[in-house]
């Protein structure tokens, strides 16, 4: 049995050295970027999906999920709250609060029985439920950059930090002529 990260969600001091900046070309690189982190995904972790509408958080989501093996549709949970898969390795909640007019809403609507530590918790527009939803393991940050995009990685928790792990090494500077 896969033991959950961590069961209570305790706020951790960021981790040191653990944040990643990755240029993504395309819808295709978001998807496999989450592809990657997929394979660090962990019961317990919680990591936000953050960025403008249509900045590829579902894309990256949608990454994940296939890499997990999830061959169905993967839509967002933009007007159902949240999208629930059961996955052989574990299961993922995909939540999206864009529409919340009140953080309260995450209380009533029950939403925190997700997080119990079960399953991972992919949270787009979570400062909607703030400060009721639970703070991330790792936030990755989706923003254009020219016709491109990056994702910018800041893993907040050793969990964060051990999922970040899963993802190949960046490649060395340019050397510097002298």
């Amino acid at each position: 049995m896969i033991q959950p990260v961590h069961p209570n969600h305790d706020s951790e001091p960021p981790t040191p050295g653990a944040h990643r900046r990755i240029p993504l070309a395309d819808a295709t690189a978001t998807e496999a970027l989450g592809g990657q982190l997929a394979a660090g995904l962990r019961p317990g972790l919680v990591i936000y999906l953050q960025g403008d509408l249509g900045a590829g958080k579902t894309t990256m989501a949608r990454g994940m999920l296939r890499a997990l093996g999830h061959a169905g549709k993967v839509k967002s949970p933009t007007y159902t709250l949240i999208e629930p898969y059961a996955l052989s390795r574990l299961d993922l909640y995909h939540f999206d609060f864009y529409r919340f007019e009140f953080p309260e809403e995450y209380l009533e609507a029950g939403l925190d029985e997700y997080f119990s530590g079960h399953g991972v918790c992919l949270v787009e527009w979570p400062d909607r439920a703030a400060p009721h939803v639970p703070p991330p393991d790792l936030v990755i940050q989706l923003d254009p950059a020219g016709d491109e995009r990056e994702a910018t990685l800041d893993a907040r928790t050793e969990a964060g930090r051990s999922c970040l792990t899963t993802l190949p090494p960046l490649p060395a500077p340019p050397a510097a002529n002298s």
